[in-house]
């Protein structure tokens, strides 16, 4: 099959990734768009992952105010200052701060909820499913689900994007990092609710 430039340009387009990458990507999928999308991204955040022990000590400082009523400053990160002055980066601050403002998170990662608000959620998830009368054997699986979802309500990198909901947070960050060929962390941010203590 036959690869045509128009088609190299509109996957580039889509995705971020280099001439070569997506002309590979799609020879290997036959053309189709879709697969190869797939294909670019399950090798960019192969890639991404390698990425991640390397120092990510430049960036923004992100603010975003909703009505007056909310703020959000966020801090995101990247390797250089090249990377941190690219319209795909502030994108990506910016539709931080958002969801950051519009989801309401307490922690960036899960690794951040205190070991005491955890295990009082088990605590009370382990409750409910014995108080439903699920059996034994399974209380433990329905618990594991039930903090996943506490954890997709209140870790930031968790949630569905605001602007997608088939994509999470920590998804979009995967993508930026492919895109940019950087580590991307977000190191922290803080919600100010007028009139909230």
């Amino acid at each position: 099959m036959t690869i045509t430039a128009d088609q190299v340009r509109q996957l580039r387009e889509m995705t971020g990734a280099g001439m070569m990458e997506c002309k590979k990507a799609l020879s290997e999928t036959g053309g189709d768009l879709d697969k190869a999308v797939d294909a670019l991204r399950k090798s960019g955040i192969a890639k991404s992952e390698k990425r991640a022990g390397r120092a990510a000590s430049q960036g923004r400082v992100e603010a975003y105010v909703h009505d007056s009523r909310i703020g959000v400053l966020i801090e995101v990160n990247c390797e250089t200052d090249f990377v941190a002055r690219t319209d795909d980066f502030k994108r990506l601050c910016k539709d931080l701060a958002m969801q950051a403002a519009a989801a309401g998170a307490d922690y960036v990662r899960r690794e951040e909820v205190p070991a005491e608000r955890l295990a009082r959620e088990r605590a009370i998830y382990v409750e409910q499913v014995k108080n439903e009368g699920k059996p034994a054997a399974i209380v433990d699986k329905i618990v594991a689900g039930k903090l996943n979802k506490f954890y997709s309500e209140v870790c930031l990198m968790e949630q569905p994007f605001i602007k997608d909901d088939k994509r999470s947070v920590g998804d979009l960050v995967q993508e930026t990092s492919s895109k940019t060929g950087e580590n991307v962390v977000v190191r922290r941010f803080v919600r100010f609710r007028l009139g909230a203590e």
